[in-house]
């Protein structure tokens, strides 16, 4: 019996060990939509799967184009150096369709419209339900609330959903699936704006304006910050627990 119970453990063991750490974060980041993992593939409630690691080497544009799952994990995000990778960026289209939506249609149904800081600015936006988004954009707009010196950051929001190609490429935007929010773009830098250009491949300064107080209440709630790329985008805020 003890022999039993010893290769069963081994065998919990080994099989934890396959699990990639990435596959990990994302099964924990978004426990409603991922089952589990196993060999190689992402199982997702619905009983659907996607391939994990399509074992490819890629160069930077393939990454952006064509990314698979792992591909999403190559670059650490990291908060206190902005600017120096594309944390974030690379993004599987298709695993974010099966999370928020296959369509535009799709996404909508699962939107709900909040009143973003009621006291300082007191704009409609609409926002994904899914995976709670909703509630932590609210807790986000609660306390940003309290700030009435960051009132011109956080007037006129440029934006929340929106099923939009990003300028200059085939890729599908997040704010398609209701889980970003660009503020004021009054206060913001974008890559493209300052060189203004496309291209991926051009040699960009970086600038920024946007106030490290709003960065970090967006952090602790789940949102990467797209003033942290090297192709930066100071206004944009999007909810990516499995990279923090």
């Amino acid at each position: 019996m003890k022999f039993i119970l010893s290769i069963l453990f081994l065998c919990i063991v080994n099989s934890s060990a396959e699990v990639p750490q990435g596959a990990e974060k994302l099964i924990k980041a978004y426990p409603d939509k991922i089952s589990h993992y196993k060999d190689n593939k992402l199982f997702f409630k619905d009983g659907s799967s996607m391939i994990y690691d399509d074992g490819k080497q890629k160069n930077e544009e393939e990454l952006l184009d064509n990314p698979d799952i792992e591909d999403q994990f190559k670059f650490k995000f990291n908060y206190t150096t902005p600017g120096t990778n594309d944390a974030g960026r690379i993004r599987n289209e298709t695993f974010f369709k099966k999370i928020y939506g296959n369509s535009k249609e799709e996404v909508a149904k699962k939107l709900i419209e909040i009143i973003w800081c009621p006291k300082l600015v007191n704009q409609k936006i609409k926002v994904t339900t899914v995976n709670d988004v909703d509630k932590a954009i609210l807790k986000i707009s609660n306390e940003l609330d309290q700030h009435p010196n960051l009132k011109p950051y956080l007037s006129n929001i440029g934006g929340t959903f929106n099923w939009r190609k990003i300028a200059g490429t085939n890729r599908l935007s997040t704010h398609s699936f209701g889980m970003t929010i660009d503020i004021n773009t009054k206060f913001s830098n974008y890559w493209q704006w300052d060189c203004k250009c496309t291209n991926e491949n051009a040699k960009l300064k970086y600038k920024n304006k946007i106030p490290q107080q709003i960065v970090d209440i967006f952090k602790k709630n789940g949102f990467i910050w797209g003033g942290n790329w090297y192709h930066y985008d100071t206004m944009h805020f999007e909810y990516r627990p499995e990279l923090l």
